[in-house]
This record gives structure tokens, sequence and C-alpha cells, in this order.
């Protein structure tokens, strides 16, 4: 049996991707036993799926297989799902047995938090993977050919009704600005007959971002077929569509998808680790309070910006940073080494809408429109790629084309 530390990293998203990645290029095989444990035997890209939702690309093109950028003969891949983390014990539940850990990262991904609006566990759709949204994929085709061959004759199935208006929300009805024309053109169905509506609380779209960015991205939207509820909330979900507003309007749709907001993986909160706000609250370094040994990352944790007084931003772009950072501590923690702060280096965000629109800031807060804000997303995926997969993965998997 190995004497070696043993690094357990759970969750096969970004961070924990990236994570595994970092740690068997930065620690000797002599240094730890390092075991990825995920569900499924392929990663996801959970900022694309939004376009498998609509349909406008396919499930293999979002999807990775681990194998394929994680070096095996130095990481130990370890299919199943995670029921509970013992953590006084240093043990993980699995469905199909258990582990023990010297060291253990917490990347377990996030689930749809409802925010308590009575029927949205229920009677919405998730944009939360690759299968719930295939499903979404498919449930907006049949509603169309449902309707095309007669079997339903309200137009209100052919609605589709989306739950928020932030990132997520915003890019799939971009998405479905460019697939509902190709789907009624393919059911020969009139395009007026098919209402795409956007319901959010907030005062605006995509809360946080610029006004003048908020208001090239309602209007490019509006102008390709998309409803917008703004400053109208959610009351309640039922089996047709949403109860919105302080009047109780009822809006029906043969499709309702949420959006709204995401929360840390049940798993962390089962196991006793203290919840706030939905996700658990670490320390600078990226540990849990009171476990050295222990870190959790990417949707399961908040980091605190102790200049801003609030979290850090919770996306992508944050948790492949955090995973170089909690990396590069497990390593210092085996090596009796003085661990790093997480500090956040923001260099933008864009948010797609569809087609070859976009929209949002890089660098220095320098905005960026159109085509050029669509370059520049694609170039932005394409980096995560080649953190991950080098080269390779780029031209495999890459939105950005060289030839």
């Amino acid at each position: 049996m190995s004497n070696k530390p043993k690094i357990l990293v759970l969750g096969a998203g970004y961070a924990g991707m990236m994570t595994t990645k970092r740690l068997s290029q930065q620690l000797r095989p002599d240094e730890a036993d390092i075991t990825l444990i995920n569900k499924h035997n392929y990663h996801y890209l959970t900022t694309w799926l939004h376009e498998v939702a609509a349909g406008t690309t396919t499930p293999n093109s979002s999807r990775v297989m681990i194998s394929d950028v994680i070096n095996t003969k130095r990481v130990q891949l370890h299919f199943d799902s995670v029921v509970e983390i013992k953590k006084d014990e240093q043990r993980v539940i699995l469905e199909n047995g258990e582990l023990s850990y010297d060291y253990l990262v917490i990347a377990l991904g996030f689930e749809t938090a409802t925010f308590g609006i009575p029927g949205i566990k229920e009677h919405a759709l998730k944009i939360e993977n690759i299968d719930s949204s295939r499903h979404i994929r498919d449930h907006i085709e049949f509603q169309f050919a449902r309707y095309s061959s007669g079997a339903e004759k309200s137009e209100d199935a052919l609605n589709i009704l989306v739950g928020g208006a932030g990132f997520t929300g915003i890019e799939f009805v971009g998405e479905l600005a460019k697939r509902v024309p190709e789907l009624c053109k393919e059911y020969n169905i009139d395009r007026k007959k098919v209402r795409i509506i956007n319901v959010e609380a907030a005062p605006t779209i995509l809360p946080g971002f610029d006004d003048d960015l908020v208001e090239y991205g309602q209007k490019s939207l509006e102008e390709r077929g998309i409803e917008f509820r703004i400053g109208a909330k959610i009351q309640e979900c039922t089996e047709d569509g949403f109860i919105i507003g302080e009047n109780y309007e009822e809006i029906n749709a043969g499709t309702v998808v949420w959006t709204g907001g995401v929360q840390a993986n049940p798993v962390v909160g089962s196991s006793g680790f203290d919840i706030i706000k939905g996700k658990v609250t670490v320390n600078n370094d990226l540990r849990v309070p009171n476990y050295e040994n222990i870190f959790i990352i990417g949707d399961c944790s908040w980091v605190m910006d102790k200049e801003n007084d609030r979290p850090f931003p919770a996306n992508a772009q944050s948790a492949i940073q955090e995973a170089e950072t909690c990396a590069t501590n497990v390593k210092a923690l085996i090596r009796k080494e003085s661990l790093q702060d997480f500090s956040f280096d923001y260099k933008g965000t864009v948010a797609s809408l569809g087609g070859s629109d976009a929209m949002g800031t890089i660098f220095d807060d320098k905005k960026l429109y159109g085509k050029k804000a669509k370059a520049m997303k694609n170039v932005i995926d394409d980096r995560y790629l080649f953190l991950v997969g080098g080269p390779k993965l780029v031209l495999k998997k890459g939105k950005v084309k060289f030839f």
C-alpha cells in the first residue's frame, strides 16, 4: 500500500478539471496519489449548455472525454456518484463504495436554486447538465411536431417561457431567436404564432451589466422576436406556465424553462458543511474554516473579496482561476510551504445574444458589441479548451475556425 498522500478531487466541472490538470503537472509522481471522482466519464462545457438546450449545437459538441485531457498515468479516474463526505473521518462515501483521503477538493458543481417559488421544482425544465439540456431541446421540437400534425390545437403550446434574465437566461433566449425560425420553417408554422417570453423580477435584464450593454442586448433580442416582462416577480409556476406580477397575470406556454440561479450541490449541505445563501463561504486560501485539508471551489463556494466586502463573482472564469490557486495550495501543504490567498483577476465578461451577435466588456471595461463581441466570446471559450486540453482540443472542439 502506498504511503503517499491521497488527494481526492470531487467533480469534473471547470474547477475540478483544472485543479486535477494542474496537480498532475505540478506534483511529482512520488509526491502524491491523485484521484478524480466524477459521475460520468466526460466533462461538459457548462457555458455551452444553453446552446444544447436551444438545439443550436449538439450534445457531443459540448462534451469532452475526461481521459482525452487528463493524464491517466498520473491520475486515477473513478466514475461514481458522491453520496456523503465524512469530513471528520476523511472519507468520501460513494454509491458503489468509499475512498479515504489526506487532501480533499470539493468541486461538485451546482443544482438549480428555486428561491422558494412554488412549482419551479415540479414543473419547470432546467439547464443543469447535458441530459437536462437535451431534454429541453427535444421537448421544444416535440411541441412543434404536435402542433404541425394537428395533435395540438392551442397556439399556447408553441410558446416558450423563460424565467430569469441573468447570463444563462439571456444567452438561452438568444439561441432560441436563432433556432425558432428554423423550426417554424421545418414544421411549416407561421413564426408569428410562436412567442418567446423572458420574465425577470429585477428592473433590468442582465443585472450588473453596464446600462449601455443592457440596452443594446435587450434591443437586439426584441428585434428578433423576444418578449420581455421586466420587474415582474414570478408568483408561481404551474403545469401551464407562470403566474407573474402583483396582478397575478397568467402566461401559458408549452415549454417552461427556469434559469434563475444556482446553489451548491446538495451533497455539500447534507454532509454538514455550513451553507450560507446556498454555498459555503471558504477562507481566502479556499479552505473550509476549521478544516486545513479540505478545499471547496467553483459553484459550491463563496470567496470573499475583502476590499469590497462581497463575494467574488461565481462564474466559469472565477472557477478556473480558483482551480489554479487550489492546486498551488494543495502542493504547498504537501511540501510544507506557505499558501496563497485567492485573488480574482477580472478579464471581462461577454454574453452571447445568439447567432453572430454578442456584447460585453474585456480587460479595462472596454465595451464590445455585435460580431466583434461574438468573436471575443469564441476566443474566451477556446482559451479554456486550450488550458485544459491544449491545441488538439481547440482544433477538435473550438469555435474559432483557423481554416
